[in-house]
Order: C-alpha cells, then structure tokens, then sequence
C-alpha cells in the first residue's frame, strides 16, 4: 500500500496528500452503501436466518422503514452519513497512504538492525512495514468522532434528535471517543494484516526487491490477501466497537457487557455478522482506492 522499507519516495507529500484524497471520495461514492448495509446488519440484534422469512428479514434489518418502499428510494436509504463519511474517509486514506511510509522508514533506520537480528533480512522488511500499518492503525483512532457519527447516522439516526454538527461536538465532547479502546483493539492486528498480507504476497510469493515494481495485477492480488486478512483478525472486535457507536449518546453501556450479551443471546457467530459483505467488497474497494490513489499521485506529481 505503501513503499517499502529503504525505496527511495517517487512522490512529494503534496502529492501524495491530493492523490489519496482524491481516491477516498471515489471509494466514498462507490462503496458507501455497501459499508452501509455492512453496518446495518453488525448491529442486528434479531434472528436472520429463520424457516422461509431469510429475504424479509434482510430487507428490514438492510432498509429498516424503507424496507416496503420502492427500489430507488431503498437505495437513497443507504446514504445517511455521507457528509460523515466523506471526511473520514478522506483524512483516513490521506493518513493511512501518507503515514505509513513515513512510519516504516523510521522503524527501518531505528529498528531495522534489530529486527533483521532477530528474523532473516525478507521477514523483517514483511514485519516492519507490518508494523508501521499497526502503529498507524491505533493512531487512527484521532479520527474516531467522524466515524462514531457516520455509523449512527447508518444505523440509530435517531440518536441525533435534529441536532445539528456543532451542537452535538459541544455537547457530546469526549463522548465522540467512546469505544476508542476497542478501535484501537481491532486497528492493531486488523491494519497489521492488511500491510503484513501485503507485504507477504509481494515478498514471498512474487519476491519483489522493491514493492514499487508490483504490476497492477500483483498489486490487486497483494490487496486483496491483506484486506481479507485484516478484515477476518479485526471483525469479532469490529463488530463490538460498531455496536458502542451505535447506541444512543447517553447510553454508557460498556464494550464488555455488549460482549457478553453477544455470548448468551446470539452466539458466537453473532462476531461475524456482516463479514460477507465486507469481504466481498473489500477486495475490489482496496484495489480500486489504491489504483486510484497511486496514478493521481503520479498526475499530481508531474504537475
């Protein structure tokens, strides 16, 4: 997703910043209702698969009010939150492609002796830049209150009352944070997945010397095993941090108790709820961002 430990940059930071950009509000509009639905159906609480009643029990948990109207207008049901949407996934593609680099070479230059000590020269260069996107990963969490307000604009539109941006920042305040420490759980291993999965492909199964010569094919490959990756280590945790985000401002129930209500009421597959459509999408969504986002910068760049 990123260049590899010791390549030299081939983009400026601006460059970098408008191209990433300009990705994350393409996937935005692309992929929105799909993470919506994915969403939708993390925080049912009622049975899906019941005898005879499995495509009406989607239709209401994926459309809610909107299950009975017509096809076009269940569709426009899938864009609450995009002005939400818009922002973070901006700033966290601009943060996650721009960071990341910049990470790995620190750990390289300040850590690289070490890991190279204590793993063979390709598995550090795979673990390094695995843990750059880990570290990157836990830092997202800077982002949560656009998150928190996209999700429940998704699935509890009610919990804004007619509220508008500014009134609910003052008085919500670090409230926006809520469930942060389960972010930062599920981003840890999930983004250390997704660059690991990466890096592995191209280290081990194209041996590239330089991530930069992957061909679009080996890049999409490359995405598509670190996405699904991540996406399967970060969904039990997943799932808990959408349902906190949820639930209504002054609802303070705990991360743990949600757990363990998940446990006695749903099961344990109640941890991977919604994990098709998320890994369905994901594979082309990365593909596509990361396509987008490296020949932007390459125009930008040129500029």
């Amino acid at each position: 997703m990123a260049h590899s430990h010791g390549e030299k940059k081939s983009s400026s930071g601006l460059s970098r910043v408008l191209g990433s950009g300009s990705a994350g509000l393409l996937e935005l509009i692309l992929f929105h209702p799909v993470d919506t639905v994915a969403k939708r159906l993390m925080t049912n609480e009622s049975k899906i698969f019941e005898s005879g009643k499995v495509l009406h029990n989607l239709n209401v948990a994926i459309f809610k009010k909107h299950a009975d109207a017509s096809v076009l207008k269940r569709y426009g049901s899938l864009f609450p939150g995009i002005e939400f949407g818009a922002a973070y996934k901006i700033l966290q593609r601009v943060y996650k492609f721009g960071g990341q680099p910049y990470v790995n070479a620190y750990i390289g230059k300040h850590y690289g002796d070490t890991f190279r000590s204590t793993f063979s020269e390709k598995s550090a260069k795979t673990l390094i830049y695995a843990t750059a996107g880990a570290i990157m990963g836990v830092g997202e969490i800077i982002l949560l209150p656009l998150d928190v307000l996209k999700i429940k604009a998704q699935t509890n539109p009610d919990a804004f009352k007619g509220r508008g941006l500014v009134k609910i920042i003052t008085e919500e305040g670090l409230n926006l944070y809520r469930g942060a420490s389960w972010t930062a759980a599920r981003n840890a291993p999930g983004s250390f997945a997704l660059f690991g999965g990466s890096a592995f492909m191209k280290d081990y199964v194209f041996k590239l010397e330089k991530y930069s010569d992957a061909t679009f094919l080996q890049d999409s490959l490359a995405s598509i095993v670190g996405a699904c990756t991540s996406i399967a280590a970060a969904q039990p945790l997943d799932v808990i941090k959408t349902r906190i985000q949820k639930q209504n401002f002054n609802d303070k129930t705990s991360g743990i108790t949600i757990l363990t209500n998940m446990v006695r009421n749903e099961g344990p597959g109640a941890f991977f709820k919604g994990l098709a459509p998320k890994i369905i999408v994901v594979g082309p969504k990365l593909v596509f961002s990361f396509t987008i986002a490296q020949q932007l910068m390459s125009i930008f760049d040129k500029w």
